[in-house]
């Protein structure tokens, strides 16, 4: 199914981008109206996962980090967001909850949180090629908790 509203946004790999990311995702996802808490799913999701691109994917280094979003007709908001870093070894285990490569203060649950966050998540990586994640909810917005 062919989105009917796409952006895209390409962004270093700097701490600094990651609200930018998040800010610019919401705005984008705006025109469907979401409520309250599914505008904050969504910054949450967005935010997870781009911060997974600049501490995991390009840890030592700047890279890109390209973000697609698209807008469908049954008010669903499908997110993409791509690295070309190191890729993960494993996704299966990257995406269990409490596993993490960096330890440190980091607790692992990105995945976690972007899979309770989110309707459907995808991850596909490559070692040495990078990571897509993507990232889709439905937006059932605010007429319907009006009700």
């Amino acid at each position: 199914m062919k989105p009917i509203n796409e952006m895209r946004l390409k962004i270093e790999s700097r701490s600094v981008n990651e609200a930018f990311s998040r800010a610019a995702v919401a705005a984008f996802a705006a025109q469907l109206d979401p409520n309250i808490e599914e505008l904050s799913d969504i910054r949450t999701a967005v935010s997870e996962a781009v911060t997974n691109c600049i501490v995991h994917a390009y840890a030592d280094t700047l890279g890109p980090i390209y973000i697609w979003s698209g807008i469908y007709e049954n008010g669903v908001i499908r997110i993409k967001i791509r690295d070309t870093g190191c890729g993960i070894e494993n996704v299966k285990q990257a995406m269990e909850p409490l596993f993490t490569t960096s330890g440190g203060e980091r607790a692992g649950l990105g995945f976690a949180v972007m899979e309770s966050f989110c309707d459907k998540i995808k991850v596909r990586s490559k070692p040495g090629v990078g990571t897509v994640v993507t990232l889709e909810k439905q937006i059932r917005g605010r007429e319907q908790t009006d009700a």
